[in-house]
């Protein structure tokens, strides 16, 4: 990744205080060198069915191993752009192609078209000239927030097909099987907040980063919410796919041995 074109990127929503409260137009010298280092882009207006369609042809070339490895390669390197592209690639790999249209939700939590409902996507039917930029930011500050936006899916899988193939390491594998570890160590009604702080001594990552890789694992379903009682009503709003697991959920060990087999 081009150094000048992420610090731009940075730049542009971030400060030393946190979020940038004004932002000006995307445009000019700076601008124009991140987007052609393949870091900021121009607002862009495509359909629900044009994505479906674009994803369909990422996952002829997108393997779940590709996107495994790159997930254990950013574990050790910090690279935690390379992180939710395995979310990405587990929320659309069984999304079949269809229109927005073709079938309705009937009790729509994620979106009227019921086909991303199903799959727990937030979809549209137009995307009309949408802010990639502060999606990229957010996959590059901490590993991606909006991870189950069908946008965000997108656009995660089309800049992960441009990235190299990554190999993992010997010390990749021993943070993945600290991981899970720290997962079978939590108590049973340990909620996320107690599992990221336990990974805190695993993973080189701040707090932030933490989160995202838990709700990554949420949504790739390594992390599944049980059908045991729940300890807190509502669970954490510190989370989405996370907000009701807890310890003695566990990990999916049919998803760990589906993505990370290979390499434990």
């Amino acid at each position: 990744m081009d150094k000048k074109a992420k610090k731009i990127l940075m730049n542009s929503f971030w400060t030393s205080a946190g979020w940038r409260s004004t932002r000006g137009a995307f445009a000019g010298e700076d601008f124009e060198y991140a987007k052609s280092k393949g870091l900021m882009f121009d607002p862009v207006t495509i359909t629900h069915d044009e994505i479906i369609l674009r994803l369909h042809e990422l996952h002829q070339t997108i393997t779940k191993e590709r996107v495994a490895a790159a997930f254990l390669h950013s574990l050790s390197t910090k690279k935690v752009h390379l992180r939710s592209a395995l979310s990405s690639w587990a929320l659309t790999s069984r999304l079949p192609i269809h229109i927005y249209e073709q079938r309705s939700a009937v009790r729509p939590n994620y979106s009227s078209c019921g086909d991303c409902n199903f799959h727990g996507l937030m979809s549209d039917r137009d995307y009309i000239n949408e802010d990639l930029n502060v999606l990229n930011f957010e996959r590059v500050k901490w590993g991606g927030i909006r991870l189950n936006w069908l946008l965000y899916c997108w656009l995660d899988l089309e800049l992960f097909s441009k990235e190299e193939s990554y190999e993992s390491t010997a010390e990749d594998a021993a943070i993945l099987t600290g991981m899970l570890e720290a997962v079978r160590a939590c108590a049973d009604y340990d909620g996320a907040r107690m599992l990221e702080k336990r990974w805190k001594d695993v993973v080189p990552s701040s707090k932030n980063e933490r989160d995202v890789l838990m709700e990554i694992w949420g949504y790739a379903g390594l992390l599944v919410p049980g059908d045991a009682p729940r300890k807190r009503r509502g669970g954490s709003s510190d989370y989405n796919a996370m907000a009701e697991w807890q310890g003695d959920d566990g990990y999916s060990q049919e998803a760990a041995a589906f993505y990370f087999g290979a390499f434990l």
